[in-house]
């Protein structure tokens, strides 16, 4: 396989993580624009562990995915009061301050002689935890989607136990849930901690993916396109998300004989897609349907 399809293959599985997290809000009635604060909340933190503290991946991949859910509970605090396109604008409010925050983030040390850390908008170079252990791009491609396989295991667990069936009844009616006695405010806290978490895996991911990251890889438009992927692959399962990754990146990657109007097309046949299946493609009746045959 050539560079430019590993290329691919391992960003759709990178974005991946952020139209999960992404989708489980939606499954649960919250519609975020503010994901990629926490993918860069991960992708600087574990970014730091690895190149400035000496921590191992593993390690620095579980300390970005706490440090997103507490930024995510942080967020869901105040803005779970706001329902509806409030609770959405509230979080692309929040997601642009922590990108200002990135932008002032300046924290460096000398590593063989060199400056390594955040320097604000001039980015985080020498992320090279991945480099320097010699892991080539078929091997990373191998860990992402490891990892991702592993966190879809999860949400097919997930939604064939009682916990899924309270998180969709929770989007639905969430009066009706309170009625038979869920904290729903708890229980929706808890839900954008774990989005949060699973942001930041991705994010940390990203981060050891492209050794070097700045400020704007995570500007608006990735939590419009997270949101997107969720929306157009399907809310029926969350293969869906995956669905929509694919689909963006690879008609983006195909249609590149349309220059600069291939984003005009590509938001025209977004726009078609969702007016005709306003839940996806893989919605909930058509996973009915797949499940009976």
């Amino acid at each position: 396989m050539d560079e430019y399809a590993l290329g691919v293959l391992t960003n759709i599985g990178l974005f991946g993580f952020v139209a999960l997290s992404a989708y489980l809000l939606l499954i649960a009635g919250e519609l975020s624009f503010g994901q990629q604060a926490f993918f860069g909340v991960g992708a600087y933190a574990a970014g730091m562990a690895t190149a400035m503290l000496g921590f191992s991946l593993p390690l620095a991949i579980v300390a970005a995915m706490v440090l997103g859910a507490i930024a995510a509970a942080l967020v869901g605090l105040p803005t779970l009061r706001l329902r509806g396109l409030y609770f959405a604008m509230a979080t692309l409010a929040a997601a642009e301050m922590f990108r200002i925050l990135f932008e002032l983030l300046r924290w460096q040390v000398r590593i063989d002689g060199e400056p390594v850390g955040p320097d604000g908008t001039q980015g985080f170079r020498g992320i090279r935890w991945v480099l320097e252990r010699g892991l080539e791009p078929a091997g990373f491609l191998g860990l992402v989607w490891v990892i991702l396989g592993a966190v879809l295991a999860l949400f097919y667990l997930m939604e064939r136990s009682k916990l899924g069936a309270t998180i969709r009844a929770l989007g639905q009616d969430p009066a009706l849930a309170a009625s038979v006695g869920i904290d729903v405010d708890r229980f929706k806290l808890g839900i954008v901690a774990a989005s949060g978490a699973l942001a930041a895996l991705g994010g940390a991911l990203f981060a050891h993916h492209n050794t070097y990251i700045e400020p704007r890889n995570f500007d608006i438009m990735l939590g419009v396109h997270g949101l997107a992927y969720a929306l157009i692959g399907g809310l029926g399962t969350a293969l869906g998300p995956l669905l929509g990754v694919a689909f963006d990146l690879g008609f983006l990657e195909a249609g590149r004989f349309l220059h600069e109007y291939r984003m005009i097309v590509f938001g025209g046949l977004v726009a078609l897609l969702l007016a005709w299946r306003p839940r996806g493609i893989l919605d909930e009746r058509v996973v009915h349907w797949l499940r009976k045959r």
